[in-house]
C-alpha cells in the first residue's frame, strides 16, 4: 500500500462546530482537504495554515444531476494522486460520509488502488434536523421503526428503485433531497396507504443561523413550501412524532445572539451564539517600518544618544493581534525577546497580556479597568515626561490612547502592525432571527451598519469597552 492516506471524515450539517472532535484532530493534521460545497468554510480555518484546501465540487463545471459521475471520478482521482504522494488526505463531507455521500465511490477507487483509507463518521442531517427542532424521531408507543431514505429518485425514470409501498408502513419516514420532488413522494406514500393527515415537518438548512421549519400533512404541505419558498438543503419528517415539537423545539424558543467580533468563544453566553465575523484582520503588504523600529531595539547599544531611534521605555500592545504579528516580525528578523531587553510591556487587558504569555512575556501593567481609558490611568501614576512608547496597532485603530498618553507627557511612536478590513462575502441575514447583537469593537459597528443597516428596534444591543459603546451611541444619534 501507499504510505499516503485518506480519512473520511463528516464534517457535522452545517454549524461548523458540530464536527467530532476526532474529525477536527484529523483536520488539524492534513496536507490536503478536499471538502463539498455544502461544508461550512470555518471548519477550514482548523486545518493547518500550509494545507492544500480543495472544493471536489468545483473540479467539473457541469450542474450536479449530469456532471455527478464526471465528477466523482475526479474526486477519486484527485484522492489517489495526492496519496500516492505520501500525503495525508482529508475527504471532507457534509453530515456523514456513509449516509447518502457517496463514499461507496470513494472507498471503491481507493481500496481498488490499495490506497489506506480511515472512516470518521459525523453528524448526519437526519438527526441535527430532529434534535434542533425538538421532533424525537423514535417515542414509546408512537414509533418504533425509522426509514431514511432519499427523495432524489422520486422521479417517474426511477419510480421502480424506492418500495414506497414498504415505506409508507414505517413510523417515521426521514426523506433527503426530496424538496423538488416533494409532489411525487407525496402521492406515492398517500398512494400506498399513508393518511392524508399524516403530520409533515420540512427542515431547511438546519442548525444554521437561516435554518427555517414548516409544518402540515401530506395534504397540504406542498402548499405551504411554496408559500414559503422552502429550497434545499432540506430534510422532511413524516410521521406522528412531529407533533411533538410544539413542546420540545427549544430552538425556537433558546435566546439567539448574534456575535460579531473575530473570537466568539472568549464570550460565554446562555442561549446560542452564531457567529459572524464583522472583521477581518490581514498582515500588511510592507513591513519596512516596523522592522525599522525592530532593528534599533536589538541594535540600540550602537546607537547615540542623539539618534531619532532611541529605545523605547515602554510598548504597549492594545490588542492580541498586535502582540502577534510584533513577533511574527521580531522572529522573521532572526531577533527573539532578548531584543526587549530593559523595556516594559503594558498589555491593554487579559487576552493581550496571555498572547504575550505566549512569547514567554509577562507583562509589567494590565490595568485593572481593561480599556484605553483604564491603561492612560494607570500608566499616568508611573511614567515620567517623555517618556518612549512605541505603540503598536492596526491601520484603523481608535486614536483615543495615543491623544491620551500624549496628554500625559510621553513620546508616542505608533507603528501599523496589522490591517483590519471588512470580510468579503458577509452571509444574507434575516435580522429578525436575533434576540441579541454583540458588538466587540467600533470597526464592528460600522461594518455591521454598512452591509446590514440598523436592526429592528426589539433586539438587545451590547458593546465591549466604552470606545466600542461610544461608536454605536453616535451611530443612534445620527439616525435619531
Amino acid at each position: 500500500m501507499s504510505s499516503g492516506k485518506v480519512y473520511l471524515v463528516g464534517a457535522g450539517p452545517g454549524a461548523p462546530d458540530l464536527i467530532t472532535l476526532k474529525g477536527l484532530k484529523i483536520l488539524h493534521q492534513a496536507d490536503v482537504v478536499i471538502y463539498d460545497h455544502l461544508v461550512d468554510r470555518k471548519i477550514l480555518e482548523y486545518a493547518k495554515p500550509d494545507a492544500e484546501l480543495i472544493c471536489g465540487d468545483e473540479l467539473f463545471e457541469e450542474k450536479y444531476i449530469n456532471g455527478f459521475t464526471k465528477r466523482q471520478n475526479l474526486i477519486n482521482n484527485l484522492m489517489i494522486k495526492k496519496a500516492k504522494q505520501n500525503k495525508m488526505v482529508v475527504r471532507l463531507k457534509n453530515g456523514d460520509p456513509m449516509i447518502f455521500a457517496r463514499a461507496n465511490e470513494e472507498l471503491e477507487a481507493l481500496t481498488k488502488n490499495k490506497i489506506e483509507f480511515v472512516i470518521i463518521p459525523g453528524v448526519t442531517a437526519a438527526t441535527a434536523a430532529a434534535c434542533y427542532s425538538g421532533i424525537p424521531l423514535t417515542v414509546r408507543g408512537v414509533s418504533s421503526s425509522i426509514v431514511i431514505t432519499t427523495g432524489h429518485e422520486a422521479s417517474e425514470k426511477n419510480n421502480g428503485f424506492v418500495d414506497w409501498n414498504r415505506i409508507s408502513q414505517i413510523d417515521t419516514i426521514v426523506l433527503y433531497m426530496a424538496v423538488e420532488n416533494l409532489t411525487e413522494i407525496i402521492n406515492e406514500l398517500i398512494n400506498s396507504g399513508k393518511k392524508e393527515d399524516t403530520p409533515v415537518a420540512i427542515v431547511s438548512n438546519t442548525t444554521k443561523l437561516n435554518q427555517n421549519i414548516i409544518f402540515g400533512t401530506l395534504k397540504n404541505i406542498r402548499d405551504r413550501v411554496k408559500l414559503e419558498k422552502i429550497s434545499a438543503p432540506a430534510i422532511v419528517i413524516i410521521g406522528e412524532v412531529v407533533k411533538k415539537e410544539k413542546k420540545f423545539n427549544w430552538f425556537k424558543k433558546t435566546k439567539k445572539t448574534l456575535f460579531t467580533g473575530i473570537s466568539s468563544e472568549r464570550y460565554f453566553e446562555n442561549g446560542l451564539i452564531f457567529h459572524v465575523p464583522m472583521i477581518e484582520i490581514k498582515q500588511l503588504d510592507d513591513y519596512t517600518e516596523l522592522d525599522n523600529w525592530i532593528k534599533n531595539l536589538s541594535n540600540r547599544h550602537k546607537l547615540s544618544a542623539i539618534n531619532y531611534k532611541l529605545p523605547f521605555d515602554w510598548i504597549v500592545f492594545s490588542s492580541r493581534f498586535g502582540v502577534f504579528y510584533f513577533f511574527k516580525r521580531l522572529f522573521e528578523l532572526r531577533e527573539d525577546t532578548r531584543s526587549l531587553k530593559g523595556i516594559k510591556i503594558a498589555a491593554i487587558g487579559s487576552s493581550t497580556a496571555n498572547k504575550l504569555k505566549e512569547y514567554g512575556i509577562i507583562a509589567d501593567l494590565i490595568p485593572k479597568k481593561e480599556c484605553s481609558d483604564g491603561l492612560i490611568n494607570e500608566l499616568k501614576k508611573i511614567i515620567e515626561p517623555s517618556t518612549k512608547i512605541l505603540l503598536p496597532r492596526s491601520d484603523i485603530a481608535d486614536k483615543g490612547l495615543a491623544d491620551g498618553l500624549k496628554r500625559l507627557g510621553a513620546k508616542i511612536y505608533p507603528v501599523v502592525v496589522y490591517r483590519n478590513v471588512m470580510p468579503k462575502n458577509l452571509p444574507e441575514l434575516d435580522l429578525n432571527f436575533f434576540d441579541e447583537i454583540i458588538f466587540s469593537s467600533p470597526s464592528t459597528v460600522r461594518n455591521f451598519i454598512k452591509r446590514y443597516g440598523k436592526p429592528p428596534e426589539r433586539i438587545k444591543i451590547r458593546t465591549i469597552g466604552p470606545v466600542t459603546e461610544k461608536e454605536w451611541n453616535k451611530y443612534e444619534s445620527i439616525k435619531k
